[in-house]
């Protein structure tokens, strides 16, 4: 049993490279010029070691920026710099490259039926997944490869970049673990995809959190990607935490063919409820609802817990002003008192909290694409249901959910930082989330827009989410003109304690936003459905 338990791996892996290779190299291309980006404007931008020193201050000062990236223990040097803005951020990508992999090419093909075509024939029963965790392997090797020496070519030091590139290769190989267990818990492939995403967000943010209200050192080693910034590339290149990565990941990849063996075809371990046997009143809307539900809890559970880690630092922020004469220069151009400190400082962590919701608004949207792939909205359009109804019904969710997501972590930041001793009223910090959502919106329409007119390039749905995240977070570090900032959405939400607030711009992105839902709403009624 055990001899042809992997039958047909090799050929398996080998096509499934072949036809997924495609899929592979955007990742490859966004880590790699995330790394390479960093050595090739950091001189330019900041040539001098005034800057440089003027850089680091400032970072350090940002609690919200710190979250993302982590802690910064170098930024007088090229390398130092590439290895806090690249480790984190290239590492969450070659996760999330690894998890849709493993998902796709192990419950995906059960779901859509390719596996049961697969196993008609002379195959194993684990080669499926093990071919689906290979080619995940494989991507997350050539992506750590690549971005290394790419690095490398382009100005970076040798022994820094390639442990660079060593870190991204392993979260990956840990993810791609991670999602085979799920792929076995998980009652079809977007549950198994919510179990693993959701889980790396919370140890991303985790990570962040513990280094930025500086937790005791033991911690950083009950977080797998905190292993990977104990690497300390740059400012101490140790290689070490690798070989604790790629333990987990043979632990991981054991427990998942353990399961693997056990588990019903096209079940998981985790089965789904059955819906309503009789509906009084069935409405699109409520279908929609249904498909995404296990992803909306996920959400306001995840918006729960970063109102109390937003909350945690704005309660802080106090401190932050009197400690760090650079930060006003950071978080507000021309604030130089605390009431205008801390609303600049709302303004920033609210942006976040919005570009975070946005990834919820535009997984709302992809989910028409993959139902329209799967053959699942044909059905349903041949009713009485027309396909502006149908459309509308989602896109109605993938506003809405964002929206709460945003007040819900707005509304626990406020309470937390009105009973501390902080000078910010809850009216204020609620007001500031209010005033957050348009520019949520906005970053969903494009992928409304993109979805019901183009849906080919489905992968530029993420254009407002990466511009959005890049613009907001990076802009003002790299002194990028205003022009350049202005295309976030969250450049324009004005500071509600600022007497001076303009709404100007805001209202020049919900006019913006109406026309992208307008044109993608259009072009759903019109274009041909997939097939």
């Amino acid at each position: 049993m055990r001899s042809t338990a992997f039958t047909g791996t090799s050929q398996l892996l080998h096509t499934s490279l072949k036809h997924n290779i495609r899929l592979i190299a955007p990742w490859i291309m966004l880590a790699t010029v995330l790394s390479v980006s960093s050595v090739v404007v950091y001189p330019w931008v900041f040539p001098t070691v005034h800057d440089r020193i003027a850089l680091a201050t400032a970072i350090g000062a940002n609690p919200a920026v710190g979250l993302i990236f982590g802690p910064a223990y170098d930024l007088t040097t090229v390398d130092g710099f590439n290895a806090w803005r690249s480790l984190a951020l290239g590492g969450f990508m070659a996760a999330l490259m690894a998890i849709f992999t493993v998902t796709r090419s192990s419950r995906g093909q059960e779901d859509s039926g390719q596996a049961e075509l697969l196993a008609s024939g002379v195959l194993g029963r684990l080669s499926r997944l093990l071919a689906a965790v290979g080619l995940a392997c494989i991507g997350s090797l050539m992506l750590g490869i690549i971005a290394g020496l790419m690095t490398i070519l382009c100005g970076g030091g040798l022994e820094s970049s390639m442990l660079i590139g060593a870190t991204f290769t392993a979260t990956g190989w840990m993810f791609a673990a991670i999602a085979a267990v799920t792929s076995q818990i998980g009652s079809d492939a977007r549950a198994a995809n919510s179990m693993a995403v959701g889980l790396l967000g919370l140890l991303f943010l985790l990570r962040g959190f513990l280094y930025a209200v500086q937790a005791p050192d033991w911690t950083a080693w009950i977080n797998p990607l905190a292993w990977m910034t104990e690497t300390h590339p740059a400012s101490g290149n140790h290689w070490f935490p690798l070989l604790l990565a790629i333990v987990f990941t043979v632990v991981a990849l054991g427990t998942a063919f353990a399961l693997q063996a056990r588990r019903d075809f096209g079940q998981g371990l985790v089965a789904p409820r059955p819906g309503p046997a009789h509906d009084k009143s069935p409405s699109v809307f409520k279908l929609v609802l249904r498909l995404n539900k296990g992803s909306m809890i996920a959400w306001v559970v995840a918006f729960v817990a970063l109102g109390f880690v937003f909350g945690y630092f704005t309660i802080s922020l106090t401190d932050i002003i009197g400690s760090n004469q650079h930060v006003a220069a950071f978080l507000a151009s021309g604030a130089t008192t605390p009431q205008q400190l801390s609303g600049a400082f709302l303004v920033t962590v609210f942006s976040l909290v919005g570009i975070i919701a946005s990834i919820s608004g535009v997984q709302t949207v992809l989910r028409v694409r993959s139902e329209e792939t799967e053959d699942r909205v044909e059905p349903i359009i041949a009713t009485a249901i027309s396909r502006r109804h149908y459309y509308a019904s989602n896109i109605y969710l993938a506003l809405l959910w964002p929206a709460v997501c945003v007040l819900v972590a707005g509304t626990i930041i406020a309470l937390l930082a009105s009973n501390a001793d902080t000078g910010i009223s809850f009216s204020h910090t609620f007001q500031q989330a209010i005033v957050t959502v348009p520019a949520v919106w906005a970053v969903v329409a494009v992928s409304v827009m993109v979805i019901g007119a183009k849906p080919q390039v489905s992968i530029a749905a993420w254009v407002g989410v990466v511009a959005s995240f890049g613009l907001t977070l990076l802009g003002p570090s790299f002194k990028l003109p205003d022009w350049a900032l202005a295309i976030s959405p969250f450049w324009h939400v004005p500071n509600v304690a600022d007497d001076s607030a303009n709404f100007t711009g805001l209202a020049w992105v919900m006019a913006i936003t109406v026309l992208l839902l307008l044109v993608g709403l259009i072009g759903f009624s019109r274009r041909d459905i997939a097939r």
